[in-house]
């Protein structure tokens, strides 16, 4: 047993000047491509091979004894920071990976990935049997080395695809959603397919037990990723979030799975980037994971380790040893059967099987004609297996490198004449719009509950209402949190257990805190990265120096998130949400309420009164200040009809003249039946009460419906 030691001290000293050397080249390499029209992977890729033996190290021996791995050592630790970062461009890959719109498109990326299998599968094939025996590293290993080519051909490198989608602002489109879709669909068959043309080269027979054997392993840890993995992925976040106190809790719990299922893949004979590549979807599915963590790990992925991962794949390129006519011949045939094979079969697959247009076809086959580091991985096990010859080895990886470069031009140029389509267009500029929207990320909501002894109250049911109605547009998880004076915690159980009914998400967390000290627990619950704060106001029994009751005035005041407080006050039991009124002075409060109003729209039924006043004490005539007051008003709700208009809201704008705003707005209510009222405020922490106005205070106790006070940060 070998004791536990670090690598000799040369060889760390080596890593680290690789790291360095290399991390530099990539991303100035990829700012140059950029700034050519490329994609940055582009640069990053040739950044590896101008600094390897192709180039740079061949002529300056010297450079390339610190640049390239001279003993295996160096080249453990260098592939392993490599790999490192393939699984957390997987892991990114997956976050970005929207199953819902995959599944829209289930035909035409099992088309397309049918036919990107089959033809290059058997072209692969073919040219396995026709190359010469010099080739080959055993002559006797015909079949052997034909399957290995065939399964080489097939496999695509989604690491690649994901940066090139990302880099051309594709991976949100139909298009990039379908191509890593089937990429995943082939790159998962091939690896099957590699473990058993491995087992053949081991010298095991193949027999379809074998076979089922490595299909089974793919498709248990598929099965159990998603129904236990996910499960356990999310009890972790539970835990971690509401538990544990470090900063950055969730970004290691993140990182930590990560490597757990990349071991597990790893286990199973499988590419750990697979288990990366899983991991993302399943995160990527928990609402309670904020979308900074999401930023964080896109920062880390994109801004280290994925351009060290792109420049070592360069690195291993050695152009100069394919230099002689047969080779150069060779490598030819083998990079045209490869481009050719996986671009037909993809595109006849989504022409024939998903229906796609020409060139949206064609833009499949050469978004999955990347064959990247992955195929250098299968070339390096190629190698070691003794399936394949060192210059056979170089010219499969140059074939990678040489479709992972082709492919981003080929996709621009492409995409050029690819017309997205009407629902496409309109899901991409509600995207666009949402990424800056204060609703976009909104996915945790605490909801706190008071237990009452008889039945829930209107302020309840309109809660309820108003967050499944939110919560058909963006993922919440909703947290039930009932604070019982102490001894009465089964009591409070119980009660929420009466109104669990009454909320209809996905995902709804029930707790109860025994405590003396309500407010102070709410408000410790809140600061466990909510996004959302939603309180109940009580109808009646005000107290007399509150707005609503003192905790809720206190909690609105120091709440580290967005407040949303509901007053249900006039609810008739068949509540319904059909019109909803905005009043707005273009302040960015008042746009946020109008973006909490417009997440609350599910149907064409309900709408939306966009609502500007223009104050004008009693006595006076029109002035022109007045004239002009109203020009600027009008501008106001046209603005936010547009914006209401573009998310599929249906809205009406109206600016009137009154004594006071508060007047207009419980006049407009009452006569066109308005059935709830959304009021934007930016109240902090700065007196013992909270007070938003006269004006604030009067609709809330004069409203013919339900008002909501939205108070954002």
């Amino acid at each position: 047993m070998h004791p536990f030691s670090t690598a000799p001290h040369h060889d760390v000293l080596v890593l680290l000047v690789q790291l360095a050397v290399l991390l530099f080249a990539s991303r100035t390499m990829g700012e140059l491509a950029q700034r050519f029209d490329q994609p940055s992977v582009v640069g990053e890729i040739l950044a590896g091979i101008f600094l390897g033996p192709s180039l740079l190290s061949s002529v300056f021996p010297m450079i390339g004894h610190w640049i390239v791995p001279q003993e295996a050592v160096q080249g453990y630790l260098l592939e392993l920071v490599s790999m490192i970062g393939a699984m957390f461009l997987l892991l990114i890959t997956g976050l970005e990976t929207d199953l819902a719109l995959i599944r829209r498109h289930a035909r035409i990326a099992l088309g397309t990935a049918a036919g990107g299998l089959v033809f290059p599968f058997a072209s692969g094939f073919l040219l396995g049997y026709a190359l010469p025996d010099s080739f080959l590293s055993d002559a006797n290993q015909r079949l052997v080395f034909a399957l290995f080519l065939a399964t080489a051909m097939s496999i695509s490198a989604i690491p690649v695809i994901a940066k090139v989608l990302i880099d051309l602002n594709l991976m949100r489109r139909d298009i990039g959603q379908t191509i890593i879709a089937a990429g995943m669909c082939d790159d998962t068959t091939g690896w099957v397919l590699l473990s058993i043309v491995a087992g053949l080269a081991r010298g095991q027979a193949v027999s379809a037990a074998s076979v089922l054997q490595a299909v089974g392993r793919v498709a248990i840890f598929m099965v159990v990723s998603f129904t236990a993995g996910r499960w356990l992925v999310k009890r972790l976040t539970d835990f971690v979030q509401d538990e544990v106190v470090s900063r950055d809790r969730l970004l290691t719990l993140v990182t930590v799975l990560m490597f757990a299922w990349g071991a597990l893949t790893q286990a199973l004979n499988l590419e750990a980037v697979l288990g990366a590549f899983v991991m993302g979807i399943i995160v990527g599915q928990m609402p309670r994971v904020p979308d900074e963590v999401h930023d964080k790990l896109r920062s880390i992925a994109l801004g280290i380790f994925a351009p060290i991962f792109f420049a070592v794949a360069g690195l291993k390129v050695n152009v100069g040893h394919l230099l002689s006519p047969t080779l150069i011949g060779v490598s030819l045939l083998v990079i045209f059967t490869a481009t050719a094979g996986k671009v037909v079969g993809a595109y006849l697959g989504a022409r024939l099987i998903g229906g796609r247009d020409h060139w949206t076809a064609l833009a499949f086959g050469a978004g999955l004609n990347a064959r990247g580091a992955m195929e250098i991985i299968v070339a390096t096990i190629g190698l070691s297996l003794g399936i394949l010859t060192q210059d056979m080895f170089s010219i499969i990886v140059l074939m990678a490198m040489t479709t992972s470069l082709v492919a981003p031009p080929a996709l621009r140029w492409i995409l050029q004449r690819v017309r997205p389509e009407a629902q496409e267009l309109k899901r991409l500029r509600q995207e666009e719009l949402a990424a800056g929207s204060l609703v976009a990320g909104i996915h945790r909501v605490l909801l706190p509950v008071r237990a009452r002894p008889a039945t829930t109250g209107a302020t309840q049911t309109i809660e309820a209402r108003l967050l499944e109605q939110m919560g058909r547009k963006t993922a919440l998880s909703i947290t039930l949190l009932s604070v019982a004076p102490p001894g009465e915690k089964a009591e409070a159980d119980l009660f929420l257990d009466t109104v669990l009914p009454l909320f209809k998400q996905q995902e709804i967390i029930k707790k109860v805190v025994e405590s003396s000290e309500p407010a102070e627990v709410i408000l410790d619950e809140a600061h466990k990265d909510y996004d959302l704060l939603v309180l109940g106001a009580p109808e009646t029994d005000r107290e007399p120096d509150a707005l609503f009751t003192s905790m809720t005035d206190y909690l609105v005041r120091v709440s580290p998130c967005l407040t949303m407080v509901v007053q249900g006050g006039h609810c008739p039991p068949d509540w319904s949400l059909k019109r909803i009124l905005l009043p707005t002075d273009g302040t960015v409060v008042a746009k946020h309420a109008a973006e909490i109003g417009f997440a609350l729209v599910a149907s064409d039924s309900q709408e939306v009164m966009l609502l500007n006043v223009v104050a004008q004490p009693n006595g006076y005539g029109r002035s022109r200040r007045i004239e002009a007051q109203l020009g600027i008003g009008y501008e106001i709700v046209q603005q936010l009809r547009e914006h209401a208009e573009s998310v599929g809201v249906r809205a009406r704008a109206d600016v009137r003249v009154g004594e006071t705003p508060e007047a207009v707005i419980l006049e407009v209510a009452m006569k066109n039946n308005v059935d709830l009222i959304i009021l934007g405020t930016a109240v902090r922490a700065g007196s013992e009460r909270l007070f938003l106005g006269p004006g604030v205070e009067r609709i809330l106790r004069q409203a013919p419906c339900p008002v909501v006070v939205v108070n954002a940060l």
